[in-house]
């Protein structure tokens, strides 16, 4: 019926398939906590925060700043969003918020070839930014758990286009050392951009703002 991956995700069937898997990862995010828990409370403000985060990065990376040949793209902060969630809720709900972002992007720019790549590239990779936020108790925690988001999906990034793409490779480079250069260039600009952004004062105080209302 499906001649590859590719087309199942290109699918009617195959986007259902990804709504239903989100609409999972959102119901998740209602699982309380211990202490909401002992208070019998359900974190409907948790999901509600999240799934703006979500369709904020999503519209921001429909914005492409400059789009690399073989995939990939310098964006207006569209990482941003998944990161601040994990800034402001924590790292469960970072990760589970960012899940749901690559598995959107599957519905809106699908390009699967293996079970494995699609993982890595979607909800394994974006997921990953989520990882920030176990700096978020920390001093400047937005902008040290940024980094280190960002660093979870270009390690996703990087795995993935040594195994799948290396042969895209041009003839100076191998499989590795393109795919850790060939991410670092889109990537790279993208945090670097952001992190100036968020490390401004007025910037950086009204997050800071932001998580003490949390």
């Amino acid at each position: 019926m499906y001649k590859n991956m590719q087309g199942f995700f290109e699918s009617t069937t195959g986007q259902i398939a990804v709504v239903c898997i989100i609409v999972v990862f959102f119901l998740l995010i209602l699982i309380p906590n211990k202490e909401q828990r002992q208070n019998k409370r359900v974190d409907i403000k948790a999901m509600t925060i999240s799934a703006l985060m979500v369709a904020i990065a999503l519209v921001l990376g429909q914005f492409k700043l400059f789009s690399m040949p073989q995939g990939g793209s310098v964006t207006p902060l569209s990482m941003l969003p998944i990161v601040l969630c994990a800034y402001l809720l924590g790292t469960r709900n970072g990760v589970m918020a960012g899940m749901c972002l690559g598995l959107l992007n599957l519905i809106f720019g699908p390009y699967v070839i293996h079970p494995v790549q699609l993982l890595l590239d979607y909800p394994i990779a974006f997921g990953a930014m989520g990882i920030g936020g176990v700096f978020r108790n920390r001093k400047n925690g937005l902008t040290k758990g940024y980094l280190l988001g960002v660093f979870g999906r270009y390690i996703c990034a990087v795995v993935s286009g040594i195994v799948f793409f290396g042969a895209y490779a041009p003839a100076k480079f191998n499989a590795v050392t393109w795919s850790l250069w060939y991410n670092l260039t889109y990537l790279g600009v993208e945090a670097i951009i952001t992190v100036i952004i968020i490390s401004l004062p007025p910037v950086k105080k009204a997050f800071e703002g932001l998580k003490k209302q949390m």
